[in-house]
């Protein structure tokens, strides 16, 4: 059994909401530059290069990538012989998002009843925290801002089975298409399929955080991402809505086994920043 202090776990998790709201990770970078290079259209293009270069003034470390510094959503693969001591782990990462969002000067945009009184809670807490408990004796924790441009263009479905692999892209563009310029294109797709209605968005969520251009391992559901990919570009939404040949940086499905009676389908758009960071125990 390896004891881990939840004072390492607040660090990680305050360095973890900083490097990912001033900087984009590199698979990003890349997807942004190869989106200009290919862009046809030249409003599109000239957007696409302000984008990168947005990204190169936020990486400086004064000014984040977006003003929409996001939800926290934090993803804990915990090994199940660590032992955590001095403290509860929930409160260690919700005090590791509390001084990110203090001491980076990050926006804060938490409420704390989201029907009637809707009163900021002050420091961005509490996270969405998603805890897996996984073989071995260390703690792999993944930070992942989410901003609400795009989470609320996002959508899930109870498709029928019969609605087959045609209506499972039928869905996903159709969000894409009813989204339009808002979720701030060129988008990544994080896709789920399988599960149930709660375990599908989650899978959705985690779809985001492949690295773009490495396909799903499955040959068919990697057949599904080209696809969906080619159908969402042909849309002609383009970078910040301006029309072009590139809506989409990346489609990235993860699937889970479901019930006989159904077809769970979420869609979790993300703009073209995609934050996220990781780290190790």
């Amino acid at each position: 059994m390896r004891e881990v202090a939840v004072g390492s776990v607040v660090e990680l998790v305050e360095n973890l909401f900083l490097k990912a709201n001033y900087s984009l990770p590199p698979d990003m970078l890349d997807a942004l530059s190869n989106a200009a290079a290919q862009e046809r259209a030249d409003l599109a293009s000239s957007v696409l290069k302000t984008m990168k270069e947005n990204a190169n003034v936020a990486a400086e470390g004064i000014f984040p990538l977006c003003q929409d510094c996001g939800m926290a959503v934090l993803f804990v693969d915990v090994g199940q012989n660590v032992h955590f001591i001095d403290g509860d782990l929930t409160e260690a990462l919700n005090e590791g998002v509390r001084r990110a969002y203090s001491k980076g000067y990050l926006r804060k945009s938490i409420v704390d009843d989201p029907l009637f009184k809707r009163r900021n809670t002050g420091d961005n807490t509490p996270a969405k925290i998603h805890i897996r408990i996984v073989p071995g004796e260390n703690v792999r924790i993944t930070a992942a801002p989410k901003g609400f441009g795009s989470e609320n263009m996002s959508a899930v479905a109870m498709l029928s089975p019969a609605a087959g692999p045609d209506g499972l892209v039928a869905f996903v563009v159709k969000t894409v298409e009813r989204a339009g310029p808002n979720p701030c294109p060129p988008i990544v797709l994080g896709v789920g399929v399988g599960s149930n209605f709660e375990g599908v968005a989650e899978l959705a969520k985690r779809a985001l955080l492949r690295p773009l251009g490495e396909q799903n391992h499955h040959p068919a559901y990697a057949e599904l991402e080209k696809r969906i990919y080619t159908e969402v570009n042909a849309l002609g939404i383009g970078a910040a809505g301006y029309g072009g040949t590139v809506t989409a940086l990346g489609v990235n499905i993860e699937w889970e086994p479901t019930h006989i009676a159904g077809l769970p389908v979420a869609v979790n758009i993300c703009c073209h920043a995609n934050r996220h960071a990781f780290g190790e125990i």
